[in-house]
């Protein structure tokens, strides 16, 4: 049966409108990306501000001091996924990375969308707990992960800690990351050069033990906000690849729509001219 032209107008329309979605959509997930991405050099100051305190403390104390559980033996994987959809295989690469360690580990995820792959994948979270859909709500979101995170400690559930999330570098590629949270190293932030004298009223290994705390801290705020750049980023180019198919779609209806308005026209004329001949020979 032949197109008719209303319901040619109709599907453009309705083509159109989709386009505006697809357009609002992609102009928040850029907005988003491009706040978190000022706020990283922010965080990452601040942890580096916290790795030279940890530094100088440790040019004070005589001996090797550690950050560990010894008590426990388990392994926490924090997951960092999507929230939402429309962000390509974000929370897959995330799951993949985890690889087979997610088996025999504390799984704490992080994200509606990648708690839903996880389920079809047959893993059952421990901990779950939404993702931040606003920049200002990404701190808000460490902290949560943070206390979850030292229950299991203070339970002697855990002993060492890894956190994998997706980051962008300088040329927002996406990436994926996994970092050792706990046990601390802390011999690596050790400072070759003397400090001037500390004045604390702490014990060192107490003043120690909190900087590693407010260290761990720093670094989860970091991959949220990092894994918050990203889902945005996967967002905006998954909506530029739309927004390409539809432009597309939308140009092959306009060229139908066009098409399908001649032949009317033609068709009207050739009536016409049938008429009139058919007038002349009465």
């Amino acid at each position: 049966m032949a197109e008719r032209l209303p319901d040619i107008t109709a599907r453009i329309e309705n083509v159109k409108q989709l386009r505006a979605v697809t357009t609002a959509m992609r102009g928040i997930a850029a907005a988003r990306a491009q706040q978190s991405k000022g706020l990283l050099a922010g965080i990452g100051a601040y942890a580096e501000a916290i790795s030279r305190a940890i530094g100088q403390t440790l040019n004070f104390v005589p001996f090797s001091p550690t950050v560990g559980f010894d008590r426990a033996s388990g392994r926490a994987l924090i997951l960092f996924c999507a929230e939402q959809g429309f962000a390509g295989a974000l929370s897959d690469r995330i799951l993949d990375a985890a690889g087979r360690d997610i088996a025999a580990s504390h799984l704490m995820l992080i994200g509606t969308r990648g708690a839903g792959i996880a389920r079809e994948r047959g893993l059952n979270p421990g901990w779950m707990l939404a993702m931040a859909s606003q920049v200002g709500a990404v701190a808000a979101v460490a902290n949560r992960v943070a206390e979850a995170l030292y229950a299991l400690i203070a339970k002697g559930a855990i002993a060492r800690a890894e956190v994998v999330f997706a980051h962008l570098d300088a040329a927002h590629v996406i990436g994926v990351e996994r970092k050792a949270l706990f046990p601390l190293d802390l011999e690596r932030f050790r400072q070759k050069e003397a400090s001037i004298p500390l004045l604390t009223t702490l014990e060192l290994e107490v003043l120690i033990e909190r900087l590693a705390v407010e260290y761990i801290y720093a670094v989860l705020c970091e991959a949220a906000m990092h894994a918050f750049a990203a889902e945005n980023q996967a967002r905006m180019e998954a909506m530029g690849s739309v927004a390409n198919n539809i432009d597309r779609t939308l140009c092959e209806l306009q060229q139908r729509e066009n098409q399908v308005r001649q032949e009317e026209v033609t068709a009207e004329i050739v009536e016409l001219a049938s008429s009139v001949e058919a007038i002349g020979k009465l």
